[in-house]
């Protein structure tokens, strides 16, 4: 039995009629740049996080790079953060001129370690920027905590996390900015590249609209170097059904999960863990084995979808070799890397996939199928 790590195909036969009636109006209406579209769609992610202000741009890369540049993050200025996440999250920060300082993790939800990052602060720092990675929150108390008291801005990537929640508090709410990725696999994903910042800031949002649309306040008035990063109404149109069955969807994700973590319990795998607080979403279940190498080879000729997220952590690619880390140095994020695999968990997955999958980890792995 072939089973994909994501299916969008199947996803889209659900939803195929409201997604083409919605497309086919923006089409018929020839608005394609940001207008009433886009306006609704952000008003709906902005009820939806539970923030004041939603500002549309082209991708999640975009919303981490003006973000930091609306908080005033610059040349020489530093920006802690986990270095077990995608790349433009630390990518970003070196876009503006800015230094990564990257924290190591929690072994258990592969979050910076909170407990670890006031020991990285400096003068030069000016955010503390967490990731929310595969659908779960940080532990955001004692990064606000330290925040505050040092006069440090939040800025949350939360590109793998929409409708996640921290005690109650959605992703994207606690900072002074959240960021957002709407990649077609993400679980709310568009047809294409999208993102959004979310804000309860007036003068941030204002700020943000500007720098979207480089720099304007007006047609052709510039009061600041911007760039031209929007959401287009296609997407939005998109988006917005789709929000729709987000939280269905996101539902299904941890009901697939919590049905792994039954399977592998008291075996060599260690399912995914949700902290006692957490409304966990499953943008990926990450599972952990100690020869992953030779189970992600197994598993393709399986037939099973599977991914690596992340194989090399960012303090030591290639391009960030300046700061001079060594492996060693972030050693739970080294480990992560190397034990860690993703595993299908979309919504969509009928009974007989998810228990393929698992009889085929248990399998391998020497626990019982």
């Amino acid at each position: 039995m072939n089973v994909p790590l994501l299916d969008l195909k199947r996803q889209y036969q659900t939803i195929k009629d409201e997604i083409n009636a919605a497309i086919a109006e923006v089409v018929e209406s020839q608005g394609f740049k940001l207008g009433p579209k886009v306006a609704a769609f952000e008003k709906e992610i902005a009820d939806y996080c539970g923030t004041k202000h939603a500002i549309g741009v082209a991708s999640g890369t975009d919303a981490i790079l003006l973000a930091l540049m609306a908080v005033g993050v610059g040349r020489d200025d530093e920006v802690i953060t986990t270095p077990y996440t995608f790349f433009a999250t630390a990518g970003a920060v070196t876009r503006v001129g800015a230094v990564p300082v990257f924290v190591d993790i929690d072994p258990k939800t592969y979050n910076i370690d909170p407990h670890k990052i006031e020991a990285a602060v400096t003068e030069k720092t000016k955010v503390i920027m967490p990731v929310h990675l595969y659908g779960q929150c940080a532990d955001m108390d004692p990064i606000l905590e330290v925040a505050d008291r040092r006069g440090i801005a939040v800025v949350e990537d939360a590109a793998q996390a929409i409708g996640s929640e921290y005690k109650g508090r959605r992703a994207g709410s606690m900072g002074r900015a959240g960021c957002f990725s709407f990649f077609p696999s993400k679980n709310l994903g568009g047809y294409g590249d999208g993102g959004m910042i979310t804000t309860d800031s007036d003068e941030l949002a204002d700020l943000l609209v500007s720098l979207r649309e480089h720099g304007q306040t007006e047609a052709y008035h510039h009061w600041t170097i911007g760039t031209n990063s929007r959401l287009d109404a296609l997407q939005a149109a998109v988006l917005s059904v789709k929000l729709r069955h987000l939280d269905a969807w996101s539902d299904g994700r941890s009901a697939n999960a919590d049905y792994y973590g039954s399977r592998f319990e008291g075996t060599p795998v260690t399912a995914p863990w949700r902290e006692e607080w957490s409304r966990h979403i499953y943008n990926q279940c990450i599972i952990r084995v100690p020869d992953r190498d030779a189970l992600l080879a197994h598993l393709r000729e399986s037939g099973i979808g599977c991914a690596l997220y992340y194989p090399v952590p960012l303090h030591l690619q290639k391009c960030f070799q300046t700061l001079g880390h060594t492996e060693g140095d972030l050693p739970e994020a080294e480990r992560a890397a190397l034990e860690t695999i993703s595993i299908p968990v979309f919504s969509l997955l009928t009974d007989e996939e998810k228990a393929h999958v698992a009889d085929t980890v248990l399998e391998f792995t020497g626990g019982s199928a």
